[in-house]
């Protein structure tokens, strides 16, 4: 598996020059309907995916969907070609980005037919990728789905864990944006163990006592809903990993937040492994997600996850792993 990166944003990032796409679109765009005879359910997975978290890298989608990194290849440049998926490489100060990807305009308008809604609906527009290629948060939204990736991709091959749950920061937003705006929302299992949590990726861009203030809204949620989950705060390297400890011990305390932090000089493959430090009090020694999930005895997912009559196909949660694998074309 590749490397967790370590992004950030602004000058000197490695993501500061950005290239457009880098396959010209089709000059006519297939027919949506004439799509029904290939486009498999791990395609329509796949697009409500990158509809979901915005932008997929090569690599990410691999770990998630297929079997090897060149039959995903393969998959995704047929799905470029029709249109169901755009994409561009940014420029890197040294080496080559992978291809990076995004909903294309037959995507969305599949994804609108298959809602039952108006394409206007769905929110896309003809600068989607454009928009994502460029944006100062480019850095900062790979790391959040890297990171998770490798947590939901690791169901692949021990079918007992994983991330049955997943929901972007556009989801967690409609859902609790009035109390707490976190990067995302997950549920890691490891046989009966669960550990839902709220994720903050820092990127290290946000002065500390910004970081402090957002614990106060994690608090006001636990006591509003009176549900608890924990918040795992990701860090790009130790040094920030300690200086945010160091900022918050006392805090999360005196909120009764369970609050465990780690960062990219551990996290690097295996975010499952034991690279997480509990905040105080008691041990705060580096454990597992699963240990944690054992030790914090009050946990409780987060509310507003069952569907409701507002929601559409398109706002329901996108399961992390796709469906059976089957035979492509």
């Amino acid at each position: 598996m590749p490397a967790l990166p370590r992004p950030a944003v602004g000058p000197g990032s490695r993501y500061t020059a950005r290239a457009s796409t880098t396959r010209p679109r089709p000059a006519r765009h297939t027919d949506v309907a004439a799509l029904s005879r290939i486009l498999t359910a791990r395609d329509l997975w796949l697009a409500r995916m990158v509809h979901e978290h915005r932008v997929l890298t090569t690599h990410q989608i691999a770990n998630l969907a297929y079997s090897s990194l060149r039959s995903a290849q393969r998959r995704l440049r047929t799905l470029h070609r029709h249109a169901v998926l755009d994409s561009f490489r940014p420029l890197t100060q040294t080496g080559s980005a992978p291809e990076h990807y995004t909903l294309g305009p037959v995507g969305a308008a599949v994804l609108a037919a298959h809602a039952g809604c108006d394409f206007a609906d769905l929110g896309w527009r003809p600068s989607h990728t454009g928009r994502i290629a460029y944006s100062p948060s480019l850095g900062h939204d790979l790391g959040v789905n890297e990171l998770l990736t490798h947590l939901a991709a690791h169901g692949r091959t021990a079918p007992a864990t994983g991330l049955p749950l997943w929901l972007s920061e556009r989801s967690c937003s409609r859902r609790w944006g009035d109390i707490v705006r976190p990067d995302a929302y997950a549920h890691w299992h490891d046989g009966d163990q669960v550990l839902p949590f709220f994720l903050e990726y820092d990127t290290g861009s946000q002065p500390l006592p910004r970081v402090e203030a957002k614990l106060t809204g994690y608090a006001t949620f636990a006591n509003a809903t009176s549900t608890r989950p924990a918040l795992l705060i990701h860090t790009r390297t130790a040094s920030r990993d300690q200086a945010i400890r160091h900022r918050l011990a006392t805090p999360a305390r005196e909120l009764g937040l369970y609050i465990a932090t780690s960062s990219a000089d551990f996290t690097t493959t295996s975010p499952w492994g034991p690279w997480w430090s509990p905040l105080g009090p008691g041990d705060t020694r580096r454990t597992t997600l699963t240990s944690l999930a054992t030790r914090w005895s009050r946990l409780a997912p987060a509310s507003d996850l069952e569907p409701t009559d507002a929601d559409t196909a398109l706002t329901l949660p996108v399961p992390p792993l796709p469906p059976p694998p089957e035979a492509e074309a």
